[in-house]
């Protein structure tokens, strides 16, 4: 009885210290994301202009987006093609880059380091000096283009070109992160799987196929739903490259979401702009997780393969 009474005295010590020692992380928790998200939530239902107490309209906040802001439209359609498009290139670019650098020669190392410097440089850095990169009167890709006798556009100042200058440098950032979580999964596969193979006669592309491919596609799920969300998100680019011109062609949504929250002060709107593209990232995971069970394999296991 004793006993039993002192082990129920240590196990709620034990808990209480417990609670202390993750105390700091559940305070940092409630008070700068629990707590500012149920805000915005409730604020998406108000009138507020920072300068005037909030004040309760129902939904008209998301009806106006929908029927009333023209803007809202063109932010998501950019913002739309901005992902649909970055996404595949920079998936299929940061795989072939991974198969290159899993590749045993001379140096691979400072290879491997050069190509994932770009992931910890700043988003500003990278934006400004891209900004140069394409510059239409002095920058290095219109200079390359001039050599082989192509007159290279106005790249951020023209309306057919400043949304696909955006598009080329999320995939050249996308790239570094990426290659790194393919190339661990490229160096997990077993060498007998490659080895079976050979003897049967399989080529290349047969390895490639029927083995390597299957075998990541975990590592390929997951860094599509990260670079989902993170491209559903863009804003530094067009912020600091193009302030989302020009005549709204590169306005993306978060930059819109900016716009309407710390320049027009319209920030119950702004709620409401973030809820929207909080349930749009959240149905494309939604998706990307429902049709992972038809392309996904999480066993080490290689099916039949014909040369």
């Amino acid at each position: 009885m004793i006993n039993s009474k002192k082990s129920g005295i240590l196990a709620r010590r034990e808990m209480i210290e417990g609670y202390l020692f993750i105390s700091p992380w559940i305070i940092g928790f409630i008070v700068f994301i629990a707590g500012p998200l149920c805000a915005s939530l409730i604020l998406s239902f108000c009138e507020w202009g920072f300068l005037s107490p909030p004040k309760l309209i129902g939904t008209k906040n998301y009806i106006n987006l929908f029927e009333k802001d023209p803007l809202f439209l063109q932010s998501l359609r950019v913002t739309l093609r901005y992902v649909l498009i970055s996404i595949p290139l920079g998936t299929v670019g940061s795989l072939l880059l991974a198969i290159l650098m899993n590749q045993k020669l001379k140096c691979i190392s400072l290879f491997r380091t050069a190509y994932y410097l770009p992931a910890v440089v700043s988003g500003v850095a990278i934006a400004l000096v891209w900004m140069w990169v394409f510059n239409a009167d002095f920058g290095i890709l219109n200079y390359l283009l001039g050599k082989l006798g192509i007159v290279g556009p106005r790249w951020l100042f023209s309306r057919t070109w400043g949304l696909p200058a955006l598009i080329i440098i999320n995939v050249w950032k996308l790239m570094p992160s990426n290659m790194v979580i393919y190339l661990v999964g490229l160096q997990s596969i077993p060498e007998h799987f490659y080895e079976a193979a050979e003897i049967d006669g399989a080529n290349w592309w047969v390895k490639f196929w029927k083995i390597t491919l299957p075998l990541i596609t975990p590592i390929i799920f997951f860094n599509l739903v990260m670079n989902l969300i993170v491209s559903f998100q863009m804003f530094t680019e067009a912020y600091v490259m193009t302030g989302g011109g020009p005549a709204n062609a590169t306005l993306s949504y978060g930059l819109y979401l900016y716009r309407v929250a710390f320049e027009y002060f319209d920030m119950g709107y702004a709620c409401a702009l973030a809820w929207v593209l909080f349930a749009i990232i959240l149905l494309c995971t939604l998706l990307v997780f429902k049709s992972s069970p038809f392309w996904v394999y999480y066993e080490a296991e290689v099916r039949g393969y014909k040369q």
